[in-house]
């Protein structure tokens, strides 16, 4: 409904909601990549899925996080432009530099999925085949694998620094600036109505990386695989589902 609505409605074609359309898209990818797989896993209390197809699915999920991950980064420089920098906000915000953005993190999320992924294809399994989770995610899977992993884990976190890290770092600086900004405003319902413009945006992004980083930047020792899968679950459907009710809501 974000999609057409987006797409159909004049009064809808700004820069802010052009990127809630594309971030609407890559969340109806990211559940239909993995959210299937795991209904059919807990209907038939496992389910067989060959190394190919783990290989695809971990791919195309790390693909489509990746590129969510940039976009949200993309969308809080939106969100700075727009309240640090309101003159200039049409002119640098063009259509060409939104196109050019969007772009940017589907190129860049394939891309550097490519080398995880090609770390993962040199690996080899030796048993048991069974990945504890509810679908083919890279940790788990990577587990599997016969040769020791940690010179592995640590090419992943090192990869991940511009997966993950660097969006975040550029999200954190773009608040910082927006919050000082804000705090500037001199009027208590001009700083309420300048900060209700980015706090769907600022919630979605609290979850999705809360998340992320819990799972793969911070160290698995001590937590248990249930943890691991509740938090997955978190980030890849409920984070989805609840997303369009945040934007939705705050929105005539």
């Amino acid at each position: 409904m974000i999609i057409v609505l987006v797409s159909t409605r004049p009064q809808l074609h700004s820069p802010m909601y052009f990127f809630i359309q594309q971030l609407s898209c890559t969340e109806i990818m990211f559940m239909s990549v993995t959210v299937p797989n795991m209904i059919r896993a807990i209907w038939l209390e496992g389910a067989t899925v060959s190394v190919i197809g783990c290989i695809a699915q971990t791919y195309i999920y790390c693909g489509i996080g990746t590129t969510e991950c940039h976009l949200l980064a993309v969308m809080s420089y939106d969100r700075y432009l727009a309240i640090c920098h309101p003159l200039h906000y049409n002119t640098i915000m063009s259509n060409k530099l939104q196109n050019s953005l969007v772009i940017y993190c589907w190129v860049f999320g394939l891309l550097a999925t490519q080398v995880n992924l090609s770390f993962v294809c040199q690996l080899e399994f030796c048993g048991p085949h069974v990945i504890d989770h509810f679908f083919c995610d890279l940790v788990p899977f990577v587990k599997l694998s016969c040769p020791h992993t940690h010179a592995l884990q640590l090419a992943f976190f090192i990869v991940a620094v511009p997966i993950m890290v660097i969006p975040f770092i550029l999200i954190f600086i773009s608040y910082i600036c927006v919050f000082i900004t804000i705090l500037g405003i001199s009027s208590t319902t001009g700083r309420k109505k300048t900060f209700s413009t980015c706090s769907s945006h600022l919630s979605v992004v609290t979850v999705f990386y809360g998340t992320l980083i819990t799972i793969y930047l911070v160290p698995a020792s001590g937590r248990s695989l249930t943890v691991n899968k509740f938090t997955a679950l978190l980030y890849i459907v409920i984070t989805p589902l609840f997303n369009p009710f945040i934007y939705s809501l705050r929105s005539k």
